[in-house]
């Protein structure tokens, strides 16, 4: 059931219109309504029967055939604001960019809600609002925490990407930690090697590394010509991190020893990586000024060359039901309007 939900869900490019849908029998629940308030005027007035039948307007089987029409004209007309796309094409794309590799931070103490929601939860809202704003640069995706991997290669189908960060959690990396050195050499490997194009990171994470020496990896990212620009997300003051107990209810974080951890944002470390490999560090915002400096940096670059892409995307077929949905409203106006009286021949 769960997998037949998951494919209607994603054969719609803007699955939120379907909410429209339930517009539909709204419009027959009213004119069921009105015509429940039309016959008890009539009752009123005197004999229903008689009544209805001197009564010259809209036949009862027109009335209702012309709002059926109206209501399925509504229907296809939502169904084609959601886009429904089947098929696929494969283009080849050759552009001009940046090679972009971002490496989000998965670790527990991503978790801390001295940034609403959490940090984790902001951290990918600034990502997807980046994501928005490129062209022609390729991204690629590395989440990590005790360790990385390389979620998504480098792409120019910012939808993909979109769809891979969406699945991020504190879970996605089973082992605990927060290695950013480890993370910056795997995200190395993610690059084209001896490519003509500018390279860059951007590093969001909370700074806690005590393990996987980290200024060591920016200087060998440094040596491949790779810029690092650094995201500090947290409060340098700390915060403790939310969890949930067996009962269900809200817990903090704590040692082995049973003492609550506390989880603080190690700015220093972001500003000696970004320094090391010519980026720049910046703390997180709520209006997410810094994403706009960074995009200015990176659209400032000179972009190289990319290699030809191969990109399949999924053909739009909202063509259809628009369709439907026009031939619907032109059949209204040739529905009689008007029914003869019974004097009339």
């Amino acid at each position: 059931m769960d997998t037949l939900l998951t494919i209607l869900v994603h054969l719609w490019a803007d699955p939120r219109w379907l909410w429209g849908l339930f517009l539909v029998p709204g419009m027959l629940v009213v004119f069921l309504f009105v015509q429940h308030r039309r016959r008890k005027v009539l009752a009123r007035l005197g004999n229903l029967r008689l009544l209805s039948g001197l009564a010259v307007g809209l036949s009862g089987f027109f009335r209702w055939l012309r709002v059926v029409i109206l209501s399925l004209a509504l229907g296809f007309a939502v169904l084609a604001a959601a886009r429904p796309q089947w098929g696929t094409i494969t283009q080849m794309i050759r552009s001009e960019g940046v090679d972009l590799v971002i490496l989000l931070d998965t670790s527990l103490s991503m978790l801390a809600q001295d940034v609403p929601p959490n940090r984790l939860a902001a951290a990918k809202h600034e990502i997807a609002s980046l994501l928005d704003r490129l062209r022609t640069d390729r991204v690629a995706l590395v989440p990590f925490a005790g360790t990385a991997f390389v979620q998504c290669p480098l792409t120019l189908d910012y939808s993909a990407a979109k769809l891979f960060l969406d699945d991020i959690t504190t879970s996605t990396i089973p082992v605990e930690g927060t290695a950013i050195g480890t993370a910056v050499r795997i995200a190395l490997r993610a690059f084209a090697q001896n490519a003509e194009q500018h390279r860059v990171m951007i590093l969001i994470t909370d700074g806690e590394d005590h393990e996987s020496n980290p200024l060591e990896a920016a200087q060998q990212a440094a040596k491949q010509g790779v810029r690092i620009y650094t995201i500090g997300i947290g409060s340098p003051d700390g915060e403790l991190i939310p969890q949930e107990g067996m009962d269900g209810r809200t817990e903090f974080l704590r040692d082995q020893e049973g003492r609550v951890v506390k989880t603080r944002l190690d700015e220093a470390t972001l500003q000696r990586i970004a320094v090391e490999t010519g980026g720049k560090y910046y703390r997180s915002t709520a209006g997410e000024m810094e994403l706009e400096q960074i995009f200015e940096d990176i659209t400032g670059l000179e972009h190289g060359t990319h290699a030809e892409e191969q990109m399949v995307t999924r053909v739009d077929r909202y063509q259809w039901p628009l369709g439907v949905a026009v031939v619907l409203l032109l059949i209204v106006p040739f529905i009689p309007d008007r029914r003869r009286s019974r004097g009339m021949k």
